[in-house]
C-alpha cells in the first residue's frame, strides 16, 4: 500500500512539475526552503543532538496552525524543560512566523511524504515525540515516525465536512494510516465522531477542545501606536479591519467601503490579503477604482482618512484588529471556508463574517449562538457595516459578547499538556525505558 502511494504522490508531483516550477520562477513560492523540503536537514537543528537531548518534533501546517500551538509550546518550555522542541511547517508564512514566535534555530519546513526526504530528519533529530497539530495525516511520515519509535500524537485535531467525505471514500485505506497515531486530541465531540468513522481506533479519540481559544495577544506590532497617533491626530474613524481576505472578497469589500465612506468620509479600512503574492494584485484593484492607498511597506504616519492601507507585512495583522471599530474576517465570502475569528474577539472588537465558514463552523456557530459575531453575504456586508459603526453601545456589546464567548471555552492547552505529559518518559528514564530507549526504536536507517 505505502509503495503504491509513494508511486502516485511521486506521479502527481512529476505531472504538476510545470506549476510548481512557474510558482518558483514567476512568484518565488517554494523556492525557499526546497532543501529542507527535499530531506536536507539544516546544520541548525542539529544542535539537539550535540548537547544530547530528547527531541519532541510538532508539526504546525501554516499561520493559523503555528499560532494555536503557540501557548502549548511556550508551556511545554516550562513544563518538561529537558527536551528540545523543533517545529515543522509546509508554507512560507507559517515559517516565517513560526521562526518569530520560536527562533529561527527550532524551526524548519516539513519534509515531502517520501522516505527519501523524511528518513534524514528521523535520523538526526530521533523524536521520542511527534505532534501533529490538526490534521496532517502523510502516510509515509507516520509510519516512519512510529517504525523509529515516537510516539504520535494529534492535537487540535479536526475534520472538516469536506475533508470527512474524501476520507471515507478511502477509509480501508485510511485505517492502517491513522492506527500509527497513539493519541488523538479532538476538538469537538463532532470531530471525533468523524476520526473514528473514517478509521482511527475507538480508544484513541478523546476531546480536549480548541487550543485556539487559548491563544494569548501576540506581542504588540510597533505599527499599532503609530496608527493610534495618526488617527487621532487626524480625526480618522470609524476604523475597518479586513484580515485574511482571498482573491474575489477584496472587490466586495472595498464596494461596501465606499459605500461606508459616503456616509463616513474619514474612515479607513486596512485590509490584509491572507496570501503575500496578491499584495501587488490588491494594490492594482484599489488604484483601479480610484481609491487613495498606502502600503504598510512605505506609510511614514501620513493621513489614512478616506484612505485604503495595505497590510503588506507578515505578523502585524492579529495585533493590528485592536486598532478596529469592526473587523472583517475573510475566506468567507467566497468559498473558501473561512479564517479564524478569535483574532478579533480578543480584543473585544465586533466581527463580521461572510456565509462561507465551513472550516470554522462549529467556533463561528459558537458565537453566533451567543449573538457575538454578524454573518451575512456580500449584498447585505454595506449595510452591515454601517448598522454596527452607527451605534457605540451595540457595537460594545457585540465586541464584549465575542471576548465572554471566547473566554468561556478556553481549557485546552492545559488538558492537552496533560495528556502529552503522561506519554512523554519521565527525565530519569531517557536512556533505561520507554520510548527513546535502544531497545523499542529501531535506526531509521534501517526501515
Amino acid at each position: 500500500m505505502y509503495f503504491l502511494y509513494s508511486a502516485l504522490l511521486a506521479f502527481a508531483l512529476l505531472v504538476s512539475l510545470p506549476y510548481w516550477l512557474f510558482q518558483m520562477l514567476r512568484r518565488n513560492k517554494y523556492r525557499i526552503g526546497l532543501r529542507e523540503r527535499l530531506g536536507g536537514v539544516p546544520p541548525r537543528l542539529q544542535a539537539s543532538v550535540a548537547a544530547g537531548k530528547k527531541v519532541i518534533w510538532i508539526h504546525a501546517v501554516s499561520v493559523g496552525e503555528v499560532l494555536a500551538v503557540q501557548r502549548l509550546i511556550h508551556e511545554m518550555y516550562t513544563r518538561v524543560p529537558e527536551y528540545r522542541i523543533v517545529i515543522s511547517t509546509t508554507t512560507d508564512t507559517g515559517q516565517n512566523l513560526a521562526r518569530q514566535r520560536f527562533g529561527a534555530e527550532n524551526v524548519f519546513y516539513f519534509p515531502l511524504d517520501f522516505v527519501f526526504a523524511i528518513r534524514p530528519y528521523l535520523e538526526t533529530l530521533r523524536p521520542v515525540m511527534v505532534v501533529i497539530a490538526e490534521t496532517e495525516f502523510w502516510p509515509n511520515f507516520l509510519r516512519l515516525s512510529h517504525a523509529a519509535g515516537a510516539r504520535i500524537v494529534a492535537v487540535n485535531a479536526r475534520i472538516s465536512e469536506d475533508s470527512w467525505s474524501g476520507y471515507r471514500r478511502v477509509r480501508v485505506l485510511m485505517r492502517g494510516v491513522l492506527e500509527q497515531i497513539e493519541l488523538y486530541l479532538a476538538q469537538t465531540e463532532e470531530d471525533r465522531k468523524r476520526l473514528i468513522d473514517i478509521g482511527a481506533p475507538k480508544e484513541n479519540v478523546q476531546v480536549s477542545g480548541n487550543l485556539k481559544y487559548d491563544v494569548e495577544p501576540p506581542p504588540v506590532a510597533s505599527i499599532v501606536s503609530s496608527l493610534r497617533s495618526s488617527f487621532e491626530k487626524s480625526g480618522v474613524q470609524p476604523v475597518i479591519v479586513a484580515g485574511s481576505t482571498m482573491e474575489g472578497e477584496e472587490s466586495l469589500l472595498l464596494r461596501a467601503f465606499e459605500i461606508v465612506r459616503g456616509r463616513h468620509p474619514r474612515t479607513v479600512l486596512i485590509i490584509a490579503p491572507r496570501h503575500p503574492q496578491r499584495f501587488q494584485q490588491v494594490a492594482d484593484l484599489v488604484h483601479s477604482l480610484g481609491i487613495p492607498l498606502w502600503r504598510r511597506s512605505l506609510w511614514g504616519g501620513e493621513d489614512l482618512g478616506g484612505a485604503v492601507l495595505l497590510l503588506d507585512t507578515i505578523g502585524e495583522l492579529s495585533s493590528i484588529y485592536s486598532v478596529a471599530d469592526v473587523a472583517f474576517v475573510g475566506g468567507s465570502l467566497v468559498e473558501f471556508g473561512g479564517h479564524n475569528i478569535l483574532e478579533p474577539a480578543q480584543y473585544g472588537v465586533p466581527t463580521v463574517v461572510g456565509p462561507h465558514y465551513a472550516n470554522f463552523r462549529d467556533m463561528v456557530n459558537l458565537f453566533r449562538a451567543n449573538d457575538a459575531v454578524r454573518v451575512v453575504g456580500p449584498a447585505e456586508l454595506p449595510l452591515c457595516l454601517l448598522d454596527v459603526l452607527s451605534n457605540e453601545t451595540d457595537r460594545a456589546t457585540l465586541g464584549k459578547r465575542g471576548l465572554e464567548t471566547l473566554r468561556s471555552q478556553r481549557g485546552a492547552t492545559e488538558r492537552t499538556l496533560e495528556s502529552l505529559q503522561k506519554l512523554l518518559p519521565s527525565s530519569h528514564s531517557h536512556d533505561s525505558q520507554g520510548v527513546g530507549s535502544s531497545t523499542s526504536r529501531q535506526s531509521p536507517g534501517q526501515l
